[in-house]
């Protein structure tokens, strides 16, 4: 994940929503680097010099980290490019890439050693130190709590909420809502294990059963903080996409009731209003 250290590239620097969170993201603290994109014409973002490709950001940059804004139908060619120039931790906020292309992602990031989060998420938070993303900072203030989220938006009003009323957010992990993305809510445990966490929030949606296996492989690792369990989506009809790839109940086992039954057996409490997550 991240530790506010990391040396940053925007990959897509000079599209509207890759300028826009340069800007952002580099009022927040994060240590902007240098940018890349295909347009020869565009030499400087907001005092960020643009570059032609990765291999030059990590030859004058020495980057250790991408945040990719680059168009779907580009967006695996972009990532790869950052993979091959020796880029480790890549972020991805580029929504309806291909599932075939996000396979190619998927399998290449794995072989190499690389972590991939996303794609069609917003990116990672540490509030008051490094945001990666595209999170409004301002719903979270600083504290103790780890969200980690497959939804960008109700990741924003739960810690907001949480930041209002509760002890705050450590960390705001958010995995995207596609069928394939890059890390898995097991392995933001992984990472919350590291770190010594010990209240995370897990928001998860209809469909699929990431939320069971994440969980499952914390505690059997023997993780013992305080777990809450919120899903968004609990009225959807069954058979019909949401507004997220992934968010569709096909069978039993995507839908909240099951989830939640899974859950009770692990020891988890679902709540099922945003208040009682405080």
């Amino acid at each position: 994940m991240i530790n506010g250290n990391e040396r940053v590239c925007v990959q897509g620097i000079t599209g509207k929503y890759g300028k826009l969170h340069t800007e952002k993201m580099l009022k927040y603290g994060t240590k902007i680097l240098c940018g890349v994109s295909k347009n020869k014409n565009i030499k400087n973002i907001n005092g960020i010099e643009v570059l032609n490709n990765m291999n030059d950001a990590i030859e004058k940059y020495n980057v250790d980290t991408s945040i990719v804004f680059v168009p779907a139908p580009f967006a695996k060619e972009a990532v790869f490019e950052a993979i091959n120039a020796g880029v480790k931790k890549i972020i991805i906020i580029t929504e309806h890439i291909p599932q075939q292309d996000m396979l190619d992602i998927y399998k290449i990031s794995k072989d190499n050693g690389v972590t991939i989060i996303g794609p069609n998420c917003p990116g990672v938070i540490l509030p008051g130190v490094s945001k990666i993303g595209i999170m409004p900072e301002n719903a979270f203030k600083p504290g103790d709590i780890a969200v980690i989220s497959r939804s960008g938006t109700l990741m924003y009003e739960i810690s907001n909420y949480l930041s209002k009323y509760s002890t705050g957010i450590k960390v705001g992990i958010g995995l995207g809502g596609d069928p394939i993305i890059g890390t898995s809510i097991a392995e933001a445990f992984d990472y919350i294990i590291e770190e010594d966490i010990k209240k995370v929030v897990v928001i998860g949606e209809v469909g699929g059963n990431e939320e069971i296996k994440g969980i499952e492989y914390a505690l059997k690792k023997g993780y013992n903080g305080d777990i809450k369990v919120f899903f968004a989506g609990r009225t959807a009809p069954k058979g019909k996409r949401m507004g997220h790839a992934g968010a569709i109940i096909e069978g039993l086992e995507g839908s909240i009731e099951y989830k939640e039954m899974k859950l009770k057996d692990l020891g988890v409490n679902v709540i099922r209003q945003i208040p009682n997550l405080a």
